[in-house]
């Protein structure tokens, strides 16, 4: 990477409803959380491949677009600790393993193999205690899908196709960067 010295980068914990990007463009709410609240970031900074507002964990921010571009790269596994509806099954896990299909902008599209299992506990992790819903609806698990692409809510898309919808999704991993930091703070760091 040239000229990485005069780029700046950031690793933040992006919290729950927060947006990732600085301005908003939609016509609806304009009230919407967005990543310039949380720090005075500088300008031209763009946010690596971005977690929706129901979303949160780790989150690159740089203000080097070839760095961007490389991070978003099918070269960089991104792990993901999901909460599921129900408690999910290894047959699940295995077809989550091997690829399953999902709909992208009105298309069928079948997700590359990739990296899951069931966990036990998420307690390791720094993210705020959420309520989700009650237990008297059911129960809920854990799972870690790890994935080199990165389509429109695919991780959420993935855990409803083999019948155990997403409830809470949080981005643990990047390449060799684990989440380690408390939701809403944001690092300076020299480089990925």
């Amino acid at each position: 990477m040239d000229n990485l010295k005069q780029h700046q980068h950031f690793i933040l914990h992006k919290p729950y409803g927060y947006l990732s990007q600085f301005i908003y463009e939609g016509k609806r709410r304009t009230s919407k959380k967005k990543l310039g609240e949380l720090y005075s970031f500088p300008k031209g900074t763009m946010a690596i491949g971005r977690l929706d507002e129901a979303s949160e964990g780790l989150l690159f921010l740089t203000t080097n677009g070839k760095v961007s571009e490389y991070i978003r790269s099918k070269k960089i596994e991104k792990e993901y600790y999901v909460q599921v509806d129900g408690v999910i099954t290894a047959r699940a896990i295995e077809q989550l393993k091997q690829g399953v299909s999902i709909g992208i902008n009105g298309e069928k599209y079948t997700t590359k193999p990739c990296k899951a299992k069931q966990i036990d506990s998420v307690e390791h992790l720094p993210i705020a205690v959420r309520h989700v819903r009650d237990e008297r609806h059911g129960p809920k698990s854990w799972a870690s899908i790890t994935i080199t692409e990165g389509k429109f809510r695919q991780v959420r898309k993935m855990t409803a196709a083999v019948g155990f919808p997403t409830l809470r999704l949080v981005r643990v991993r990047i390449d060799k960067t684990y989440l380690k930091i408390t939701p809403g703070t944001v690092v300076e760091v020299d480089g990925f």
